[in-house]
């Protein structure tokens, strides 16, 4: 489903995001003929990265990426589980955009329509966003 709703938008790069974004990102990137990168939680890259933070209920929490992760001006696809909120796409998709990239589309496995993330994530952004099911 969300390799062909993306097929013809030419993406160079999937970004799954921590953690279940890698298992749904893997295969997307590979149907693409796309690399793959990933989104981490603080602490868990071995290289210099570049990170965002977001808010949380009660505090705060940040994303990063390797720097060097995704060439200025390539098309990324941000893939995640989850869309509930939106806090964590939303970072992620800033942080793509501060190392360079282009953020295509967001795909989510579910969608949990009730907490209006996806209005979170589309306000003013001219971004595809697609989920394989919704609550």
């Amino acid at each position: 489903f969300i390799t062909n709703e993306f097929k013809d938008a030419g993406v160079d790069y999937v970004a799954g995001i921590e953690s279940r974004g890698f298992i749904f990102g893997a295969p997307v990137a590979y149907n693409l003929g796309a690399g793959l990168v990933i989104v981490r939680k603080p602490g868990k890259l071995p290289a210099e990265v570049e990170q965002v933070e977001y808010a949380l209920e009660y505090g705060t929490d940040c994303v990063e990426i390797h720097k060097d992760a995704i060439e200025p001006g390539k098309k990324v696809l941000l893939i995640d589980d989850l869309l509930a909120t939106g806090g964590t796409a939303a970072a992620s998709y800033h942080l793509i955009e501060k190392i360079g990239g282009i953020p295509v589309g967001i795909a989510f496995a579910v969608e949990l329509t009730f907490l209006d993330g996806r209005e979170r994530l589309t306000a003013n952004k001219d971004v595809k966003l697609v989920s394989m099911v919704k609550y």
